[in-house]
Order: C-alpha cells, then sequence, then structure tokens
C-alpha cells in the first residue's frame, strides 16, 4: 500500500510538470503577438504601439508577422510554465507537511487540496499556505525557471525585435555564441531575475487572496439562492481562478514593469547596455522616467490574459487528474 502511495505522489508530481507545459504552450501561442508588441514598443522609446501595429499591418504577410517568434516563445514559455509549476508544487508541499510557515488558519492540512469542512469550500485544489509562504515559493520557483530558460529567452526577445533578422533558433543562437559569447545568452538575467521573482512572488500571494475572497463570496451568493451545497461546482471554480489571475497579474506587472523594459534593453543592446545600474541610469537621463514604464499597458493585458489562462488550465487539469487519482486509489 506505502509503494503504491509513493508511486502516486511520484506521478501527480510530474504531471504537474505536464500541467504546466500545456498551459503554458496555449497561452504562448495564443498571445505572441501581444508579447511581440511589446518588445518592440520596448526597444525604443521612440516607438509607439499604435505605429508598430500598423507597421505590421501594412506589411507583407501581417499575420505571419504578429506571430513571428512563436517557436521560441513556445518553446520558452511551454518548458518554463512546467518547470515554474513543478517546482512550485514541490516547495508548496513541502510547506504543507512541514507546517514551516503554515496558514495561521491550519489550513495547510489541506495539502489533499478539499478545503472542506470549516475552512468552507475554495476554488482551488492546490495547497493553502501563509502570504509569507506564496510569497517565498512563488518568487524562488519562478527565479529557478527563469535562470535554465535564459537562453531562449534572449533569443526570443531578438527574434521579436526588429534589430535581428533570425530565421531560425539555432541560427539565432550561432550568431549569438560568435558575437557575445556565452555571456550573452545570460544577458539581462539580473534584471530578469528581479522583475520575475517579486512579479511570482506578488503574484501567488495576491493570486490565493484573490482565490480566497472570491470562493467566500461566490458561497453566500450560493446560500442567498438556496443552492445546499457549499462546494463549488467546476464551472465557478474555473471562473474564480481565471478572475484572480487577472486582478493578480495587474497587481504585479504594474508594480516590476521597469525592470522589465531594463531586460528587454539589455538582451536587444548588450554593446551599449552593460548591466541592469548602467542601464536603468542611462535610460533615465536620455529619455526620463516615463520610459521604465514603455510597454506597461500591453504587458499588463497579456499578462492578466496569459497568467490567468496558465493558472485556469493548470488548475483545472491538476483538479480533474486529483479526482481520478482519488478514485483510482479507492477502487
Amino acid at each position: 500500500m506505502s509503494d503504491g502511495g509513493s508511486k502516486s505522489r511520484q506521478s501527480s508530481a510530474s504531471f504537474h510538470f505536464v500541467a504546466g507545459l500545456g498551459s503554458g504552450i496555449i497561452s504562448a501561442v495564443l498571445l505572441q503577438p501581444a508579447d511581440l508588441l511589446k518588445t518592440r514598443v520596448q526597444q525604443s522609446h521612440s516607438t509607439t504601439l499604435w505605429s508598430t501595429i500598423r507597421t505590421i499591418a501594412s506589411g507583407p504577410q501581417p499575420i505571419r508577422s504578429f506571430w513571428r517568434g512563436t517557436a521560441p516563445s513556445t518553446l520558452r514559455t511551454g518548458l518554463g510554465s512546467g518547470l515554474y509549476f513543478y517546482t512550485l508544487n514541490a516547495l508548496r508541499q513541502r510547506v504543507a507537511r512541514s507546517n514551516v510557515l503554515a496558514h495561521s488558519s491550519s489550513s495547510s492540512s489541506s495539502s489533499s487540496g478539499s478545503g472542506s469542512g470549516s475552512a468552507g469550500a475554495h476554488s482551488s485544489s492546490l495547497p493553502k499556505l501563509s502570504n509569507t509562504a506564496n510569497l517565498i515559493t512563488g518568487s524562488f520557483a519562478r527565479a529557478s525557471a527563469g535562470f535554465l530558460m535564459m537562453p531562449i529567452t534572449v533569443i526570443k526577445v531578438r527574434y521579436e525585435s526588429t534589430f535581428y533578422n533570425y530565421t531560425s533558433i539555432w541560427g539565432a543562437g550561432k550568431d549569438i555564441l560568435r558575437t557575445n559569447g556565452l555571456r550573452g545568452f545570460f544577458a539581462g538575467f539580473g534584471a530578469t531575475a528581479v522583475r520575475d521573482a517579486p512579479y511570482a512572488g506578488l503574484y501567488v500571494l495576491f493570486y490565493e487572496q484573490a482565490k480566497k475572497r472570491l470562493s467566500a463570496l461566490s458561497t453566500v451568493v450560493g446560500k442567498t439562492q438556496n443552492e445546499g451545497s457549499r462546494a463549488l461546482s467546476s464551472g465557478s471554480s474555473a471562473g474564480i481562478n481565471f478572475a484572480s489571475g487577472v486582478l493578480a497579474a495587474g497587481f504585479g506587472t504594474a508594480i516590476t514593469n521597469p525592470f522589465d523594459a531594463i531586460k528587454t534593453r539589455l538582451q536587444l543592446m548588450p554593446e551599449k547596455y552593460k548591466n541592469m545600474v548602467q542601464a536603468s541610469k542611462l535610460m533615465l537621463r536620455e529619455e526620463g522616467l516615463r520610459c521604465l514604464f514603455d510597454g506597461l499597458g500591453i504587458r499588463m493585458a497579456r499578462k492578466a490574459v496569459s497568467s490567468a489562462l496558465a493558472w485556469t488550465v493548470y488548475e483545472e487539469i491538476i483538479r480533474r487528474a486529483e479526482v481520478r487519482w482519488r478514485e483510482g486509489a479507492a477502487m
């Protein structure tokens, strides 16, 4: 019995990578035009969103042009999401089992995920942790995945800009290695880590808080409509998770956008921008404070949809898988 339980947990842990991979690929393909537009706007303070859209739309093969860079973006986002969700799940499960930074309401015991009993209905099947634990685990998981995926991230950003005319991932990699060496594949990692770690930590914190409050609100509304069950339906859970993702991404994006703008410059023009501190000083001196918020609108919209979509798909896959695993164990 214990051996079967160990195998079940191992399969469940591996499935978090697969679920994250799938959700990342879906969001990357659907939202690639938004990512491309953000990169074009951030590459120069004189470039505006509408002028970029008009230029691409009036050029040859506009549809293909809007989805330029989809291959490296899908590779980076898919694998990055898989690694992120796998690491995040492992960290959260360990924190929940060890009671380190446990939730103040003792809901760490809900690592099995139902959130039933006195805790009430909840839209998530993931462990319920304290705000501090959500912040730390989210930050560490994102920084780790970001470091591993940094080379493909640099290729992706250059693919999307107008500064380079790469035709393949392999060709882009050879060019970066020839002109910038191995160091070129990690250009902008400092700014990326400073952007991603706080963003991911804040996202998980805001996301879990929003789910908790929206789940409670949905339960109250259900009671007023004489719905006897306290459990949330599949549709309600997915809706709550998506809305929570939009809200969390909006807050996190607004706070971390300056580091995203700096990161883009470092990756596109490593000869001009040497490091995060020098780049920020140079950008402020030449273009003013507003350049640090270039692309904020499009990044906020893109992040809101992509993060909400990725987390909703991921949680729904995990929720359905957990139900099947429990049914299989019962048999």
